[in-house]
């Protein structure tokens, strides 16, 4: 992997991770549609480690918060009851799904789950269902209405997101909506659940980077860089998108990219 693919994809990772259109999804078209080899799922994974320190960074203050009250909750039965204890229990039960499941199937993951025909039906199907959540849900409910069965139940559908082309927070945020959360909610409570998920997993593969014909570790550390960089501003840009707007947009985007990953891989463009 040369300089110039390192940066496209450093980009491209950090403007999608956050958005509900797939990065994976991304990381793997955006070199097919160039021409260049599969970057794998290894690079995926610590390239993700760059988003993930914009969302520590964004959310410093929150994670302390939590965490704090975690580990405080831990010992004393009155601290275990509050907001940011519980949120941190919500945290690590909706972990436990992704991290069964990664190890499960992870060389499905990283060879059969990388087919273009499959992340081409994933965009559409996961944007259909999308677009439901969005124009029926009720979003009343905010992040302080959280119980143990919406932390088991949206951590169930970020483990859908190991299948490329679902999108963890399109698959996250998608279930929020259906439980009632408001957009922004929805969102928010994504990011923080992303924390432990993909920094096990970034952690996991990175013993794998440059490994045999796979992208070295300098294109890496490069494209986890700018990862970081556009992952902060593609969180704040979310964030402020969701106070006002439907998640529309993202939905025809999903559709649109999926039937043209079909039909360029049905012609033969892609492979």
């Amino acid at each position: 992997m040369g300089w110039i693919e390192a940066i496209v994809l450093g980009v491209v990772q950090g403007l999608t991770e956050f958005l509900p259109i797939s990065s994976t999804a991304h990381l793997r078209i955006v070199p097919a549609f160039f021409g260049w080899d599969d970057p794998g799922a290894a690079f995926t994974a610590v390239t993700q480690l760059g988003t993930m320190a914009a969302v520590l960074l964004f959310f410093r203050q929150e994670l302390w918060a939590i965490a704090v009250a975690w580990l405080r909750g831990l010992t004393n039965a009155e601290h275990r009851r509050t907001r940011d204890s519980l949120l941190g229990w919500y945290i690590l039960v909706g972990t436990i799904p992704i991290g069964v499941f990664g190890l499960l199937f992870a060389d499905q993951i990283e060879t059969g789950a990388r087919n273009l025909t499959l992340i081409g039906i994933t965009l559409i199907a996961l944007g259909v269902l999308l677009f439901i959540a969005d124009r029926t849900a009720a979003q009343r409910r905010t992040a302080d209405d959280l119980t143990w069965r919406d932390g088991v139940l949206i951590g169930l559908a970020q483990a859908c997101a190991l299948v490329p082309g679902v999108s963890r927070s399109g698959a996250t945020i998608t279930a929020g909506l259906f439980l009632g959360l408001g957009r922004a909610d929805a969102a928010r409570y994504s990011f923080l659940l992303s924390v432990p998920a993909v920094v096990l997993s970034g952690l996991f593969q990175l013993g794998d980077i440059g490994q045999g014909d796979g992208p070295s570790a300098s294109a890496t550390a490069i494209a986890t860089v700018l990862a970081f960089v556009s992952g902060y501003a593609s969180i704040a840009f979310l964030l402020r998108f969701l106070v006002s707007n439907r998640l529309t947009v993202f939905v025809g985007y999903r559709i649109v990219l999926g039937v043209a990953v079909l039909v360029l891989v049905a012609a033969g463009t892609i492979d």
